[in-house]
């Protein structure tokens, strides 16, 4: 006779089993009296149908430890193995056991039957949030119903099928005939006119069954999990700031980074600024303080004048890298290291000041720019980030089933005029321009006296030189 294993892989808890006695009978879940609670599928459950399982495959995932897995209504439990099990033995078998007897606990318990049939109890509060377990399917689902549950309550859906149904594969591993299934639960998703939320877990299992003919091993193998919903940690609608640093730096040799440390407040707009003198751009979200959160910047741009859509316009940012047509590149700043206490709330960058020009004349105008953000937030999953990738060769835009919404949050800047030059503080004035003015009358001086040298000694050299003699005659 052949002995089989179960191989489960979990994204929580997970408990190997031994065995005690192999020889000994097990059966399918039993479920208490009292059937208003159980469905109609549930109650025509044929009896013969049950068949005995081996109490060394069994493995559990649950989101609950140790006394809470088992914390059930009597009137909710499904009782585990044979009658009048012992409490070792049903421990063996992943299953919970008091006074009242040995029941299924709030799990995905998996055992496998010797006659080759997967048995899988998935309880409801396996995860948090709950499990829909109307939206359970296997790797494939039978037209004949054989991969339904053969029975359900409001708490538990029980599966029971052939090793060789429900989209099950097989293969040989040193020794073993595997038998590989994966348990997937859909999760609902809310879709209103701006925006789209889901309020279910999602969960996948991978499990197995093992054929040997003369050992037993409890292996955790691969799972692929999708993440749970993001949690919220504050209700109400987003808020998105765009600010300006001033660039005050008072040490010798400071950096990009260095500029963020003090910001314009609205009494100093309109901020001037020259030709190709940094701008220092930091885009943040406001009120919140979930770790999880990721600002993005979708696309940012100037115009000349406060309204966002109007022309023109010159892009700096798209998709989270520098817009590649400027050839004075926007510089996207790291952030993950600047000490903030949410750095992933925060995105900046540095834009060097420019003017538009006239459309069809082409002449630069010296006038005003306003900066816009279209923003967003993101959720990394398992399998993609939220950070864009601006290399050279390719770039990847942050897929939009990451972000909470497509509606987009529009931030804008304060005034910024261009001018010739930067405007001299009143006591600079005092005490520099008439020492420039000086320094203009020493030059005049210096030229004159430099032209008045040359030409004395243009003329001695021409006196130096010997006059000719008149011939004799």
């Amino acid at each position: 006779m052949s002995v089989m294993t179960a191989l489960i892989a979990f994204t929580l808890s997970v408990y190997s089993s031994k065995a005690r006695d192999p020889q000994s009978r097990w059966q399918t879940p039993q479920y208490q009296a009292g059937g208003s609670s159980l469905s109609p599928a549930l109650k025509e459950f044929p009896p013969q149908q049950r068949v005995p399982l081996s109490p060394e495959l069994s493995q559990r995932s649950s989101s609950f430890s140790g006394s809470q897995r088992c914390v059930l209504e009597q009137y909710e439990r499904i009782e585990c193995g044979e009658a009048g099990i012992a409490s070792d033995e049903c421990e063996d078998i992943s299953c919970c056991y008091d006074a009242q007897g040995c029941f299924y606990g709030k799990a995905v318990t998996l055992q496998c039957t010797r006659d080759g049939q997967f048995v899988l109890v998935v309880a409801r509060d396996a995860t948090m949030p709950h499990i829909s377990l109307d939206s359970i399917h296997m790797l494939e689902n039978d037209p004949s119903d054989l991969c339904a549950p053969v029975g359900s309550t409001a708490s538990f859906a029980i599966y029971q099928f052939t090793v060789s149904s429900c989209g099950t594969r097989m293969k040989e591993e040193r020794g073993f005939v595997i038998y590989e299934n994966m348990m997937s639960s859909a999760y609902e998703v809310g879709v209103g006119p701006r925006g789209s939320i889901t309020r279910d877990s999602s969960y996948e299992l991978k499990f197995q069954c093992r054929y040997s003919g003369s050992a037993v091993e409890a292996l955790v193998v691969e799972v692929n999990t999708v993440p749970p919903p993001p949690p919220v940690s504050q209700n109400g609608p987003l808020r998105v700031e765009l600010r300006l640093a001033d660039g005050q730096c008072s040490t010798k040799g400071c950096s990009d980074e260095d500029m963020y440390t003090s910001y314009y407040s609205e009494a100093d707009y309109p901020v001037t600024k020259v030709l190709r003198e940094p701008v220092y751009v930091e885009v943040r979200i406001l009120e919140r303080t979930d770790p999880n959160l990721i600002l993005v910047l979708d696309h940012c741009w100037t115009t000349s004048n406060p309204e966002s859509l109007s022309l023109p316009q010159w892009d700096l940012v798209i998709n989270g890298c520098p817009y590649k047509e400027d050839p004075h590149l926007t510089t996207v700043l790291p952030v993950a290291q600047s000490g903030l206490q949410y750095p992933s709330h925060y995105k900046r960058f540095v834009v060097k000041m420019f003017t538009f020009v006239d459309q069809s004349s082409l002449a630069p105008q010296q006038e005003r720019i306003f900066i816009h953000c279209t923003t967003s937030v993101c959720h990394p999953s398992t399998t993609e980030s939220c950070e864009p990738s601006c290399g050279s060769r390719t770039r990847r835009a942050i897929s939009e089933d990451l972000k909470d919404s497509e509606e987009k949050v529009v931030v804008s800047s304060g005034e910024v005029i261009l001018v010739p030059h930067l405007p001299v503080s009143d006591n600079l004035a005092d005490k520099e321009v008439p020492q420039i003015l000086d320094y203009g009358l020493w030059a005049a001086g210096a030229l004159t006296v430099f032209g008045v040298c040359g030409l004395v000694v243009a003329v001695l050299i021409q006196r130096a030189k010997p006059r000719p003699q008149p011939a004799p005659v």
